[in-house]
């Protein structure tokens, strides 16, 4: 897969030169727990970044629960890693790829190239028996990364409001079923889905870290060959770029709604279909 390394090619890989290995390990519900697992142990060389402090924005009244971070101050934060136009960075979490997928989005976003994200993640690491260690590194920052913003990456809820009964356009739902149809909402204040929004949660992809075969996930996503664009979101613009790391390993070009569907029911006037009706 062109977007994932296995555990294998880091172990040969993790003194090349130039290469910079990232732990985003982490839990939406618990901020700080990553930070404390990255200091029991880690990858070899791997720097911890935080989702909440370095991948996301400042909240307002709409844009979602993890609005896209300042560009300018993500490039810094990435500059103070060591990260150059030239780097090879290879991401892990737990082995969920959400987290992992958002760093991930984010670095194509900003024009980066060699991006990738270890398959497994750090459980699979572990149950290997493979090395960690405790030592943080301090890295050399760099002065020459671009911002190269590739803005048809994701649209606005204005973008998605006027796709909605575009027969050419599938918009994507990455929750779990039964949020998508409003049997559940743990999270949000309105339950539900977006008017014609089609259901692939993203958990169907990854399983205990095992992810699916590129032959199953060119049957499962063969559904949406038909559709000229393919518009992801999840709740907030993590969980969704997992559904686009794996669409673009099977040909397809989508675009994330980055506030999804926190943003959407934060106007009272957009509509959500529940359960049953």
């Amino acid at each position: 897969m062109k977007n994932i390394v296995s555990q294998q090619w880091l172990i040969d890989n993790l003194s090349k030169e130039g290469l910079i290995i990232l732990d985003v390990r982490g839990d939406l519900n618990e901020p700080d727990l990553g930070f404390r697992e990255y200091k029991k142990s880690h990858i070899r060389g791997a720097q911890f970044v935080n989702l909440e402090e370095t991948m996301t924005g400042e909240l307002g009244i709409h844009g979602g629960r993890h609005p896209l971070p300042n560009m300018e101050k993500f490039i810094e934060d990435m500059k103070m890693l060591g990260v150059n136009d030239d780097s090879i960075i290879v991401i892990y979490d737990n082995g969920d790829l959400a987290i992992a997928g958002r760093l991930w989005w984010l670095l194509k976003y900003i024009g980066k190239s060699d991006v990738f994200i270890l398959e497994g993640g750090m459980k699979k690491w572990l149950d290997n028996n493979l090395e960690v260690t405790s030592e943080v590194v301090k890295p050399e920052p760099s002065n020459s990364l671009s911002l190269n913003v590739d803005h048809s990456m994701q649209v606005d809820m204005r973008y998605v409001k006027a796709a909605i009964d575009s027969n050419s356009t599938a918009i994507i739902d990455s929750r779990a079923s039964e949020r998508y149809s409003g049997e559940v909402e743990p999270i949000d204040r309105v339950a539900g889905h977006i008017p014609n929004a089609l259901n692939y949660p993203w958990m169907n992809l990854v399983s205990d870290g095992k992810i699916m075969c590129i032959e199953d996930l060119i049957n499962y996503f063969e559904p949406l060959k038909k559709f000229e664009e393919v518009i992801v979101h999840c709740g907030s613009g993590i969980t969704g770029t997992v559904n686009i790391l794996f669409m673009e390993e099977v040909g397809l070009n989508p675009k994330l709604y980055v506030g999804g569907y926190s943003d959407w029911v934060s106007y009272d006037d957009n509509l959500v279909i529940e359960k049953n009706k």
